[in-house]
């Protein structure tokens, strides 16, 4: 089990200091708007995958007054993990006294689902982010994904060189055609076979916290070039037009999943609430089949989950968290939001947040 015992952070946004010690059930991080609450839980992240949720750039992420900013923690059992994220230098990580080259073996140690406003791109924004969704939950069940994913990325980008050449050499994109078709397979194929686990675990879990409101739905895998063909034959035929837009145009690079009620797409039709019932399901499932996959909890990180949800939504989506049984960081502005959403009389521990500093 993900647990974490001891969280430190230093020179991350506005927290300057902070060090506490969350208990494994629900941890409850409450205070005004830009106290500090949400870099908490970014600082979870960045230890989990090395990753932001919130931006992209490096910048924002430092003190303004400090050079370096540094993230402990100590989990369950006695692992520790530290990351230090320069404006100098590279990144340091570091997991049970050893420097870490890349976030395989911590993400896998310390998995983090995050349900935040960025959450609705699962269905407003692009392909991108729906990939990235699907991937997360691939990576850690399916440990020769990686490898073959970087293959599929790397024969892309020498494909795409070559296409990019005004008089480009035939046998060498044939070459990174095979390259890319053999990858590709076995990426399409964990995909696959990850949804076709994740789906009827979702549709069962949506009926539940939704209240049985799932007629209609529908979510595909579509695997990024047309169904029922083979890639190495779309990938011949369509070369003059790749080589006009200087890209690959078919490929697990262009995967997606969509979402429909009838014959509408589903971010059309569904409220905005509904919408966050939607994909905070989606993202529960995953930790649920993390757990029966693996015997691991999942870490959810939760970003003002009152927002747009009325007490019903958010007392079924937190009764389903903890019967998965997971460590949970949520954070609000009004505690009494959470607190009479809870089912029971769960253990759990109240921060406050204040300017960056935290008093448990």
């Amino acid at each position: 089990m993900s647990i974490i015992e001891k969280l430190s952070v230093t020179a991350l946004r506005n927290i300057h200091d902070l060090e506490i010690s969350p208990v494994p059930t629900v941890n409850i991080i409450h205070g005004e708007n830009g106290s500090g609450k949400t870099s908490i839980l970014e600082s979870i992240h960045l230890l989990s995958n090395g990753r932001s949720f919130r931006t992209s750039k490096l910048e924002p992420l430092i003190s303004s007054d400090h050079d370096e900013a540094v993230v402990f923690a100590r989990l369950a059992g006695g692992k520790e993990i530290g990351l230090s994220k320069s404006r100098r230098r590279k990144h340091r990580l570091r997991f049970h006294s050893e420097t870490q080259s890349n976030w395989e073996n911590v993400a896998r140690e310390l998995p983090c689902q995050i349900l935040d406003a960025n959450s609705f791109l699962l269905l407003e924004g692009g392909p991108k982010s729906r990939r990235q969704f699907l991937d997360w939950g691939v990576f850690h069940v399916e440990h020769t994904f990686v490898e073959n994913w970087r293959r599929t990325k790397k024969s892309i980008a020498n494909r795409n060189l070559l296409l990019k050449q005004r008089s480009p050499d035939l046998s060498l994109i044939a070459a990174w055609d095979f390259e890319l078709c053999l990858a590709a397979r076995e990426v399409h194929r964990a995909r696959e076979q990850y949804f076709q686990q994740f789906l009827p675990l979702f549709l069962q879990l949506y009926r539940k916290i939704s209240g049985g409101d799932v007629d209609g739905l529908q979510i595909q895998y579509e695997s990024g070039w047309v169904a029922g063909r083979e890639l190495e034959d779309i990938l011949v035929e369509n070369r003059a037009i790749d080589a006009r837009y200087g890209t690959t145009q078919s490929g697990p690079h262009r995967a997606d999943l969509s979402f429909r009620l009838g014959r509408n797409k589903a971010v059309d039709i569904l409220s905005r609430g509904q919408q966050k019932v939607l994909v905070s399901t989606m993202k529960i499932a995953q930790g649920l089949l993390l757990s029966q996959a693996l015997g691991r909890k999942c870490i959810f990180l939760v970003d003002d989950l009152p927002s747009e949800l009325d007490r019903d939504n958010r007392a079924a989506i937190l009764s389903q968290l903890l019967i998965m049984g997971g460590q949970i960081f949520v954070t609000c502005v009004e505690i009494a939001g959470i607190l009479d959403s809870l089912p029971g009389q769960p253990k759990l521990a109240t921060f406050h947040v204040e300017r960056g500093t935290i008093t448990a």
